[in-house]
C-alpha cells in the first residue's frame, strides 16, 4: 500500500515546503577542491553546500570524511586522495592526521607564506579596498623548533580509568596522545617527551586541569590543578622537574605560583640587550625568533628620532615600549589590565629606563578623555588582540602622529581598522606577514601608515 493510501490520501510536509537533510558525521563524499579558504582548509561545493576539508590542498580530488555539518555549511576532514596537487608534501609530523594543531603541514613553508600573503592582500582589497604601496617580504624563521609556549591537555577517562595527555584533536574534545611535537622549542621537545609517563603515574591524576610549558631565560612547567595535590604526587612533580632543570609551577584558586620562591622567568631581545620578567599566564609571542624580527622591523619602520615622543598601545609587558625607550625622548605605554601595567613597569625599572610611563586603560573606548594623550605624539604603534582597535582609531588623527605602525594578528579587523584610517587620513604605505605560527594558518601583519599629504 503507498504512503498516500495509509495517509487517507493526504501528503504531509514540514512548514515552509521539503526539509533539506542534514549530511550526517561520519559521511565520506568525493570532492573536488576549488580553492583554499582563510583558515587553510580547501573549500569544495557538492549538492547546494559548501564543504570546508581540513588536510586538502587546491585543484585535488579527494574523499573527505565529514566531522559537522550546519545548514549548508559541511567541515569535513580529508581521508584519501585521488590527485595530488604538485604542491603537496608528506606531512613531517607524524601526528598531522589527527592533532588540531598545525593543519598546514602537508603545505611546502614557502607556499605557506604565499597563501598567508595572498590572504592579507585580499582582505585589504576587498573590506578596505586598498593595496599597500609596497609590500615587505615575509618576516619568517625556522618552519619547526620554533614555539617557547604549549598548552598541555589533560583529562581522565573514566571508562578507562586512564589519564590522557597531548593536545586536542581537529573540531573535537579527543585528546590525541602525543610525546613528541617537532614545532616545539628543543628543550621543550624533552620535557613533552616524558611528561605524559610523569603524569599517569600520579596517585591522584584527576586534579590535573591542564600542563603549560615554557622556555625563555629558564624552563618552566604550569600544573593548574583542580584540587590539592597530594604529597607523593607534588613530590614526583618536584623530582621530575629537578632532573629535567625546569621551575615548577602550580596554579590553584589563585595565580600561577612557583614551588621554590626564588624562580623567575623570562626572556631576552638580544639587539637591544634587554631582558622582559614574565609570569605564566602572561601574554607572550611563542615564536622568539620573529618576535625579535617583528621589533627590528616596526623600529625600522616608525624611525623614531631622539626628540619624539611616542606612544605604544596595547603595550603587555613592553616588547615593543622599551626597544622604543632606547630610541626615543619618551614612550607613553598603555595597557588593559593592570598586573601586565605592573609587570611592565617592573621591566622598564630593571632595564634603567627612566623614560617610559605606563598607564591602564579601556583601549576598547576612545582615548579623548585619558590625560596621557593630551600632548600629542609624533608616532604610534598599536599591538591589538583579535578585536583589534576599531575604537582608538577613529579618532586617532587628533593625537597628531605622523606615523604610525599597526601589529596584527587578525587580517580581517586590519583591514576592517586601515579603512578607518584612510578616513582618519593616512594612507597604507607599507604592509607584510609576520610568519608567527609555521605549519598553521594564522596570519600575523605589520602595516605602515603615514598622514596623507596629498590632502
Amino acid at each position: 500500500m503507498s504512503k498516500a493510501k495509509r495517509n487517507g490520501g493526504l501528503r504531509f510536509q514540514p512548514a515552509g515546503g521539503s526539509r533539506t537533510l542534514q549530511v550526517p558525521a561520519g559521511k565520506k563524499q568525493r570532492l573536488t577542491i576549488e580553492r583554499l579558504a582563510g583558515d587553510g582548509r580547501g573549500i569544495a561545493f557538492f549538492e547546494g553546500r559548501t564543504w570546508f576539508v581540513s588536510g586538502a590542498l587546491a585543484g585535488e580530488e579527494v574523499e573527505a570524511r565529514v566531522l559537522n555539518a550546519h545548514g549548508k555549511v559541511v567541515e569535513a576532514r580529508l581521508e584519501r586522495v585521488f590527485s595530488p596537487s604538485p604542491l603537496r608534501r608528506e606531512a613531517p609530523c607524524r601526528h598531522f592526521a589527527r592533532c588540531g594543531g598545525c593543519n598546514l603541514q602537508h603545505l611546502p613553508h614557502a607556499d605557506q607564506l604565499d597563501l598567508k600573503q595572498r590572504l592579507l592582500a585580499e582582505q585589504l582589497q576587498r573590506v578596505a579596498g586598498v593595496v599597500p604601496e609596497q609590500w615587505a617580504a615575509p618576516l619568517s624563521g625556522p618552519e619547526f623548533g620554533y614555539r617557547r609556549r604549549a598548552r598541555v591537555a589533560v583529562r581522565w577517562d573514566q571508562r578507562a580509568a586512564k589519564l590522557e595527555v597531548g593536545f586536542r584533536a581537529e573540531a573535537s574534545q579527543d585528546i590525541v596522545a602525543i610525546e613528541d611535537c617537532p614545532v616545539l622549542v628543543h628543550p621543550l621537545q624533552s620535557v613533552m617527551r616524558h611528561l605524559p609517563m610523569l603524569l599517569q603515574s600520579l596517585d591522584k591524576p584527576r586534579v590535573v586541569g591542564h600542563v603549560e610549558l615554557f622556555a625563555g631565560t629558564a624552563l618552566a612547567m604550569l600544573v593548574r590543578h583542580t584540587a590539592a595535590l597530594a604529597e607523593t604526587d607534588l613530590a614526583r612533580l618536584q623530582a621530575f622537574c629537578s632532573e629535567a632543570g625546569v621551575q615548577l609551577w602550580l596554579q590553584g584558586e589563585g595565580e600561577p605560583a612557583p614551588v621554590e620562591s626564588n624562580a623567575s622567568l623570562g626572556f631576552v631581545l638580544e639587539p637591544w640587550k634587554l631582558e622582559l620578567a614574565y609570569r605564566p599566564g602572561d601574554f607572550v609571542q611563542v615564536n622568539a625568533g620573529v618576535n625579535t624580527a617583528m621589533i627590528g622591523q616596526a623600529l625600522d619602520w616608525l624611525a623614531v628620532q631622539p626628540s619624539e615622543r611616542v606612544l605604544d598601545l596595547f603595550c603587555g609587558l613592553g616588547n615593543f615600549a622599551l626597544p622604543l625607550a632606547q630610541q626615543a625622548a619618551e614612550v607613553v605605554a598603555v595597557e588593559g589590565v593592570q598586573v601586565m601595567v605592573d609587570r611592565a613597569a617592573a621591566n622598564a625599572r630593571s632595564n634603567n629606563l627612566n623614560n617610559v610611563r605606563f598607564f591602564q586603560a579601556d583601549l576598547s573606548q576612545p582615548l579623548s578623555a585619558s590625560g596621557w594623550a593630551a600632548e600629542g605624539f609624533s608616532a604610534v604603534l598599536l599591538d591589538p588582540p583579535r578585536d583589534g582597535a576599531y575604537e582608538v582609531v577613529r579618532n586617532i588623527a587628533a593625537l597628531g602622529a605622523k606615523r604610525l605602525v599597526y601589529v596584527s594578528c587578525n587580517p580581517a579587523t586590519l583591514a576592517r581598522d586601515t579603512l578607518e584610517l584612510v578616513k582618519q587620513g593616512y594612507r597604507l604605505k607599507r604592509a607584510g606577514i609576520l610568519d608567527m605560527f609555521p605549519q598553521t594558518a594564522h596570519v600575523e601583519a605589520m602595516a605602515l601608515f603615514e598622514v596623507d599629504q596629498r590632502r
